[in-house]
């Protein structure tokens, strides 16, 4: 693990049994999900879901998924996040289970709702994680919400107004970005159409598209059923501009910062690294994920959640 400031912990022995298998289909993480609870906290014109695991007396981690996913994406690792930790995974606002008035899409809105909404759960010395746009708000979080947090994760995302943003979005394969900012276009074509779209995203975004399952595959396209949150998810991608402008004021960032990428893509982390600390964030620690694309919670779920964990060890180690 390369680190930048390091933690000062006492050396501790690691060992890391099977905690879950590597569920292939969103049908089978079900098997256990029965086992935890759906809870809904009220933010002000927002109600937010999540799926909790853990008691609320352990320090809590928060789990944000991006686009097109769900809070489903998190099933594999969550039971054994909980075996330590109050784990809630939530439905962004305006999608899934989440829904109210007026639904925030910048990134730093996004978070302090998500942040006031896991405190309304009971969660306490939270870690906030997130892969691709809720790697976004993790950062968001860190960086404007610092006080209130642990310790943020951030997996597989360029961040908004930080390098590499400007080298990514002049990447043809990174076309996307450009298309979901177009007015009304993307939901006209999509409409209708969003299990295609969403399974060219996914077998993309994977290393070995064979391990996403059928079922979670339809469960992201339920998380975006409504049109409402079908613009929701592309809300997300006209807000950037306005995240990047936010986010390129440099700004001290205390919040320790754990940024994970699976290997697939064979990008070098390092840009990545430093455009946090050139962005002020202190305390940056990097990891790469072997035998994984985007989608490490599914894709990697045992490397994932030792990642997780020895991050919230040492977090909690320099908070003695």
């Amino acid at each position: 693990m390369l680190r930048t400031n390091g933690f000062q912990c006492a050396p501790r022995r690691r060992t890391w049994r099977a905690l879950v298998p590597v569920f292939e289909t969103y049908a089978q993480a079900r098997g256990y999900l029965a086992m935890r609870r759906q809870i809904s906290v009220e933010v002000g014109s927002l109600r937010l879901s999540a799926l909790a695991a853990g008691s609320p007396d352990r320090p809590a981690i928060v789990l944000l998924h991006g686009w097109p996913l769900c809070s489903a994406v998190w099933s594999p690792v969550m039971e054994p996040l909980s075996r330590e930790h109050f784990v809630l995974a939530f439905d962004l606002p305006g999608t899934g289970k989440s829904a109210g008035e007026t639904i925030p899409t910048l990134k730093t809105e996004i978070a302090k709702s998500i942040i006031a909404g896991a405190e309304a759960a009971g969660a306490q010395n939270m870690i906030v994680a997130g892969v691709d746009v809720g790697g976004m708000i993790a950062f968001a979080a860190a960086r404007d919400f610092g006080d209130r947090l642990a310790g943020a994760v951030i997996m597989n995302t360029v961040l908004p107004g930080l390098d590499p943003w400007e080298e990514l979005l002049a990447n043809p394969r990174i076309w996307h970005f450009a298309f979901h900012q177009i007015p009304g276009l993307p939901e006209t074509l999509v409409s209708g159409r969003e299990r295609p779209y969403f399974d060219f995203f996914l077998d993309a975004l994977a290393g070995d598209k064979a391990k996403i399952g059928e079922a979670f595959r339809q469960a992201c396209v339920e998380q975006y059923s409504s049109l409402a949150a079908l613009r929701t998810g592309f809300d997300w991608y006209r807000a950037m501009p306005q995240d990047a402008e936010h986010n390129a004021v440099p700004k001290a960032i205390d919040t320790p910062i754990l940024y994970l990428r699976g290997d697939a893509d064979q990008r070098s982390i390092e840009p990545y690294l430093e455009g946090l600390r050139r962005a002020g964030a202190a305390e940056v620690l990097g990891k790469t994920i072997a035998r994984s694309g985007e989608l490490l919670s599914i894709e990697a779920p045992e490397p994932l959640a030792a990642a997780v964990l020895e991050f919230a060890r040492d977090v909690s180690c320099q908070q003695v």
